[in-house]
């Protein structure tokens, strides 16, 4: 089995973990680091809709937890018309831990669709050296 299958898989285990009674669009997503382990994250929501959080980042919470530190791909899964992409916060977490190349691959629950580039879909990312270090 190749690593985007092996992500497939993981994020659709983990989609079908996902809590969310209230939007009911749950969502999976899976990383694979630069080290080369795996790690998953599913939506969970809350009544209190800004206390949720996204699937990508519980796997980006995941993957810092185990002792990895690159995103060199993530995988997200969503059962939706649309492919769906990373909001524009998971996207900056993204781009916190990967590479302007980093590969998002976009699935719907059969398959793979479309891989894109970290860097198309937030071209203008907030760096840290935009920051004022003194």
């Amino acid at each position: 089995m190749n690593t985007s299958s092996q992500l497939f898989e993981l994020a659709y285990k983990v989609y079908q973990q996902a809590y969310a009674p209230y939007s009911k669009f749950a969502v999976g997503a899976a990383i694979l680091s630069s080290d080369g382990r795996t790690y998953s994250g599913c939506n969970v929501e809350n009544i209190s809709y800004p206390c949720g959080s996204c699937a990508e980042q519980g796997a980006i919470s995941a993957m810092i937890a185990g002792g990895s530190k690159e995103i060199a791909q993530i995988l997200v899964l969503a059962d939706s018309q649309d492919l769906i992409t990373p909001c524009g916060a998971c996207l900056q977490r993204i781009q916190e831990f990967a590479t302007p190349e980093c590969e998002v691959l976009l699935a719907d629950l059969s398959g793979i669709k479309q891989v894109l580039k970290l860097q198309d879909l937030l071209p203008h990312a907030f760096q840290n050296q935009e920051l004022c270090h003194e």
